[in-house]
């Protein structure tokens, strides 16, 4: 009975510390989006990712005070949502892989903001991406593997989009522990941040399926070059500047989130 309750009380420090983080990975996403916005305009040098986002923190003035923040938050994140995809009980099995990707996704933030506080680097999303596609394409059937992988990005960048249009994700929340007034506005929010994060994951898969087709990993990349690529579309500045304004959105449901995420 002990021991129970112990692991009741520890569950309960886990889920409040992954909160913070989840606060944390939504101030990532904000970055992103100002990033985004710079790219958009023509006035980025930088990397318009989560990592870039992180680098961009780390030159601040207290930006290594605010990376420890950062890491710890995103580690506690990770923690929560591996918890949630190990032990949540009654969970669809695609809200756990959810609860895994997003956890997965938390503890390589974590991972990057302690190597740029170690000052050991963290390599670039479009660099590590053309690394893995390049790796892929020297087995054997790589084109076939690479072409598998490009699917299965589109995959999540289409289940994210029709989680935002479907409003899914609304499942995952008590809406009750918001005030009334935002409860609708989280839906919005969450809505608007799951489309226009599936136009970005969708636009890696095409990307990546490019580089499969021509048998070129170069022409595979992460977040920055999908939004870079389409920043260089027809009407690319607009196009951008609404999925950033989406990944601005997601950002500020995270916050929502932290406080009426059903555990």
């Amino acid at each position: 009975m002990v021991s129970t309750r112990s692991a009741e009380q520890d569950k309960r420090w886990v889920v409040r510390l992954g909160r913070i983080g989840a606060v944390c990975f939504g101030i990532v996403h904000l970055v992103v989006a100002w990033l985004a916005v710079q790219v958009a305009v023509g006035d980025s040098a930088g990397e318009a990712d989560q990592k870039g986002a992180l680098a961009s923190v780390a030159e601040q003035p207290l930006g290594g005070v605010l990376l420890v923040v950062l890491a710890a938050g995103l580690a506690f994140f990770a923690v929560w949502q591996f918890l949630v995809a190990v032990s949540g009980h009654g969970l669809k099995a695609s809200k756990r892989v959810s609860a895994a990707a997003h956890g997965f996704a938390g503890a390589v933030l974590a991972v990057v903001s302690v190597q740029l506080l170690t000052g050991s680097g963290a390599q670039q999303g479009d660099q590590s991406q053309q690394e893995i596609t390049g790796w892929l394409m020297s087995l054997p059937a790589g084109p076939f593997l690479v072409g598998l992988l490009a699917l299965v990005v589109l995959g999540v960048g289409v289940a994210a989009a029709v989680k935002g249009i479907r409003k899914s994700f609304t499942e995952d929340l008590d809406l009750t522990k918001l005030p009334h007034g935002t409860q609708r506005l989280t839906v919005r929010l969450g809505q608007t941040g799951f489309v226009a994060k599936g136009v970005a994951y969708g636009v890696v898969g095409v990307l990546i399926g490019l580089a499969a087709i021509n048998h070129d990993p170069k022409q595979a990349g992460g977040l920055d070059a999908a939004l870079r690529t389409l920043a260089a579309a027809d009407y690319g500045p607009y196009l951008l500047g609404l999925v950033a304004l989406g990944v601005a959105a997601f950002g500020v449901y995270c916050f929502a989130e932290a406080r009426c995420h059903r555990t």
